[in-house]
C-alpha cells in the first residue's frame, strides 16, 4: 500500500499534522508512505517509520512547485491521497481514495479541522519521531542534575514577539526559590537567524544558568532537548508547538494571532494573552510585516500567573 501526504510549508503548521500521520502509520503498519512538505518543515519526517520519500518542496514561481510534485508521483497509484494544502494534486494523480482539508469558518483548533480529513471521532495528538541518538545528544546537553527551564523567546514575524527584558524577568521569577521550579537552568532554543532576538534574553541570564541552544542543533534535536525539559514558555511559533508535542508543560503567549486556531495542544498546554481580544489587535486588513511588537498588554505578572496555574495543573496530573 502506498499513501501520500501533503502538508504545510510552516514547520509548526507541519507539526500540527503529525498526529494524523501518525494516525495513518499506526492504522496501514504495512504501507510505505511519501510526504510533500515545504523545505524547512521535511526534517520533522527524516526519522518517522515507513518513510519511502520525503519530497521537499520550495516554493516557485507560477505555482510550478505543484508541477514538480504531480511529476515525482505521477508514475504510482496511490492507494490513498492526504491533502492538506487544498491542491489539485490528488485530482490529477492516480488514486483509490483522496481527502483533502475542508474549507471552515468556524472557530476549530487547527489540529481537530486536520482531524476532521478522515472523520476521525479522537483528535491525534502531534508526533514527531526521532532516533536514539538524537535523546543521546539532548542529554549531553541538557544532563539531568538541575530541571530545566526551556525558552522560545523568538518568532517568525515582530507583532508576535513579547519584549526580551519580559522574559528574562518572567525566567527570574519562575527559577526564583519562590519559582515552580526554584534553581532550574535555562535553555534557550531559536533558529540560526534568529539570533538577534533572543541574544537579549541570552545576555542579561547568568552564564552558569544559561543553555544557548539558538541555532546550534538541528530540528529534531531541538525537540529531543525540549522532551528532557520541565517546562516551556515561549512566543506562538513553531518551538511551542514542538514543546507541546513533546509532551512537557507548555505556556503560549499570545496577542495578534488566534490561540483557538492556533494554542499548544495537548493536555499540559495553556495560553497567556494580551489584555486586548485577537480581533480588536489584529483588525482586518492589518499588515503584520510593518508592526512593532503588540504583545505589550501581556504582563509579566499574568504569564507568571498561568504559568503557576500550568504547573499546578501538571504537578497534578503527575501525582
Amino acid at each position: 500500500m502506498r499513501i501520500l501526504f501533503i502538508t504545510a510549508t510552516r514547520i509548526g503548521d507541519a507539526v500540527l499534522s503529525t498526529g494524523l500521520l501518525d494516525h495513518l502509520i499506526r492504522q496501514y503498519p504495512e504501507a510505505r508512505l511519501t510526504v510533500a512538505c515545504g523545505p524547512d518543515a521535511a526534517p520533522l519526517f527524516a526519522e518517522m517509520p515507513n518513510l519511502e520519500r520525503l519530497i521537499p518542496m520550495p516554493k516557485e514561481r507560477w505555482s510550478m512547485h505543484w508541477v514538480r510534485l504531480w511529476w515525482s508521483c505521477v508514475c504510482t497509484h496511490w492507494d490513498l491521497i492526504v491533502d492538506l494544502r487544498k491542491s489539485a494534486v490528488p485530482y490529477i494523480l492516480s488514486s483509490s481514495r483522496h481527502h483533502t482539508l475542508a474549507n471552515s469558518k468556524e472557530p476549530v483548533h487547527r489540529v481537530r479541522l486536520i482531524a476532521d480529513v478522515l472523520d476521525l471521532p479522537e483528535t491525534p495528538m502531534p508526533h514527531i519521531w526521532i532516533h536514539q541518538e538524537r535523546r543521546d545528544e539532548a542529554a549531553r546537553l541538557l544532563p539531568n542534575h538541575r530541571p530545566t527551564l526551556a525558552v522560545g523567546p523568538t518568532t517568525n514575524w515582530v507583532a508576535k514577539t513579547w519584549r526580551p527584558e519580559n522574559f528574562v524577568a518572567l525566567v527570574e521569577r519562575l527559577t526564583s526559590p519562590a519559582g515552580i521550579l526554584p534553581g532550574a537552568k535555562v535553555a534557550v532554543f531559536g533558529a540560526p537567524h534568529e539570533r538577534p532576538q533572543a541574544q537579549p534574553v541570552i545576555d542579561a541570564l547568568p552564564k552558569d544558568q544559561v543553555v544557548d541552544l539558538v541555532g546550534r542543533i538541528d530540528l529534531l534535536t531541538v525537540y529531543a532537548c525540549l522532551e528532557r525539559c520541565a517546562f516551556y514558555v515561549g512566543n506562538d511559533s513553531a518551538l511551542m508547538h514542538l514543546a507541546a508535542a513533546s509532551g512537557i508543560p507548555t505556556l503560549g503567549l499570545f496577542g495578534p494571532s488566534s490561540e483557538t486556531f492556533y494554542a499548544p495542544w495537548g493536555w499540559l498546554a495553556a495560553v497567556a494573552r494580551t489584555s486586548e481580544s485577537f480581533e480588536t489587535i489584529f483588525p482586518k486588513n492589518f499588515d503584520h510585516r510593518s508592526s512593532g511588537t503588540l504583545m505589550d498588554g501581556l504582563t509579566v505578572n499574568a504569564a507568571e500567573d498561568e504559568a503557576r496555574k500550568l504547573w499546578a495543573r501538571a504537578s497534578v496530573r503527575a501525582a
